[in-house]
């Protein structure tokens, strides 16, 4: 007799309309990692461009400084109000709003006369940074629902691949085109990849955000409580997205150390400039370009391996696999600014982009083990640590820089983050040495059912970190 969840594996036509589904899903999705990936293209292409023409208009290098200021606060509003917008309303109408915001305001630049320019810049900022976390949010809290739970690893490195490549080519080509075309052109053509990646949105059947959560709808109705945490009278009021970092144990830690990293990223961006002046002072971007380039490689050859591990295994990347990954990461960036030959260098770029690939794929597909109503809170809450670590960072690591040398600023930036990273190393190692031989786990401990869990979910490759990593 047939079950509510459909044909059996091992019948023939259960198992071939599954793989159908599979395939399909799997093919809209990159489609929409196509229009992703083109959107951040522009996105890094204005990072460059608009940066410029501030310091082109204004003439001061504080007004630079202010412009990404702007940018990282409103990212940082935007991470704390995603989750409720992502219970509210659908995934797919957040992210094509959130690109047709973009592209609408690269038109109000371009189209704003003089005496408006320095507004419409503050107005580039202010909805560049919100929309972009807007959107990174809403993809990423919904590809469980978009590609199915045990694809989650092969889609997380499948779009940060198309970022990867899309980062390369906005840094190398902002330059060129700037000089070539002008600010004008640089953002017409900036406003139009978000126009590609806003209709590739709105003709893709696109899961998750409220749709997502419609599912534990009983369970809220149940408590009084919608998925946002208000009760039936909308009186009251819970914090969502800090009940999502108490769901499952060391998940708070784990953002915190997201946070730190971020903190870490600041110090080394800033200090790549100067430290490549160092070296070429007559042409200080080559180092810059260079080094960017063979990060990225070894960023997209490990989305290569890990999505082979992926579709081998059925398995992803588990916790230890991102504490771990953060030292490597963290211990690269420190030893590139170390004065090496250009050729370990270049070796050393390598090994801090795969490193920084696999946790972002760890870290990525572990938050979205969390239940639909709370995974949305969750990586918001998650956007808001990394703009507040990246942006304190920023104006701690410019002061410093004036004192102290480049590797003397990443070391101490980047030394925090092994430091978190193995406090969560050994909090996981603890978690995991507690756990009951039994098939539940630390499951029951957490506050969760067995189907809610983040730790203690060996059948849904949660635990990949920890047997990885013993060998």
């Amino acid at each position: 007799m047939g079950s509510a969840d459909g044909p059996k594996a091992d019948e023939p036509d259960g198992g071939s309309q599954k793989t159908r589904e599979t395939a399909v899903s799997e093919r809209r999705f990159r489609f929409l990692v196509a229009g992703y990936a083109v959107s951040s293209y522009g996105t890094f292409l204005n990072m460059v461009a608009l940066n410029l023409f501030v310091y082109e208009t204004t003439g001061r290098a504080l007004a630079m400084g202010l412009f990404m200021a702007v940018r990282l606060a409103s990212g940082f509003v935007a991470g704390l109000v995603v989750g409720g917008l992502l219970a509210r309303f659908s995934a797919k109408s957040i992210m094509l709003w959130a690109n047709v915001g973009q592209g609408a305001v690269m038109l109000v630049l371009i189209l704003a006369p003089d005496s408006w320019v320095t507004g419409a810049l503050m107005a580039v900022s202010v909805v560049i940074g919100a929309c972009g976390t807007l959107f990174m949010v809403a993809l990423r809290s919904s590809i469980p629902e978009m590609v199915g739970e045990d694809r989650r690893a092969w889609a997380n490195s499948l779009s940060i691949t198309g970022r990867s490549l899309a980062m390369v080519g906005g840094f190398a080509s902002a330059g060129v085109v700037v000089s070539l075309v002008g600010y004008t052109a640089a953002f017409l053509l900036d406003m139009a990849t978000f126009v590609v990646c806003a209709v590739t949105v709105a003709l893709l059947p696109i899961a998750g955000g409220k749709g997502a959560s419609s599912a534990a709808a009983p369970e809220a109705a149940g408590s009084g409580e919608d998925a946002s945490g208000a009760g039936k009278g909308g009186r009251r009021w819970k914090p969502v997205a800090f009940l999502a970092l108490a769901a499952a144990p060391g998940l708070g830690l784990m953002v915190a150390l997201r946070g730190v990293d971020a903190f870490g990223s600041s110090s080394h961006n800033a200090a790549l400039p100067i430290y490549s002046t160092s070296l070429d002072a007559s042409n200080p971007a080559v180092f810059v370009s260079a080094f960017w380039c063979v990060w990225a490689l070894g960023n997209i050859g490990a989305q290569q391996v890990i999505q082979r591990y992926a579709q081998r295994t059925g398995r992803s990347v588990g916790a230890l696999g991102f504490g771990y990954g953060t030292v490597v990461m963290s211990a690269a960036f420190i030893a590139a600014f170390a004065g090496f030959p250009l050729a370990v260098t270049a070796v050393i770029a390598l090994i801090a982009g795969a490193a920084d690939g696999l946790t972002e794929v760890a870290y990525t597909s572990h938050l979205q083990t969390l239940p639909a109503t709370l995974r949305g809170h969750a990586f918001g809450l998650s956007a808001t640590f990394e703009n507040l670590g990246f942006g304190v960072g920023m104006i701690l690591v410019a002061a410093a820089l004036d004192r102290f040398s480049p590797l003397a600023v990443v070391g101490w930036s980047h030394g925090a983050a092994i430091v978190v990273a193995v406090v969560f190393l050994l909090r996981v190692a603890a978690v995991r040495r507690a756990e009951p031989a039994g098939p539940m786990g630390r499951a029951g401990s957490t506050g969760l059912g067995k189907e809610e869990a983040v730790e203690g979910r060996p059948d849904r490759g949660d635990r990949d970190g920890a047997e990885v990593s013993r060998g």
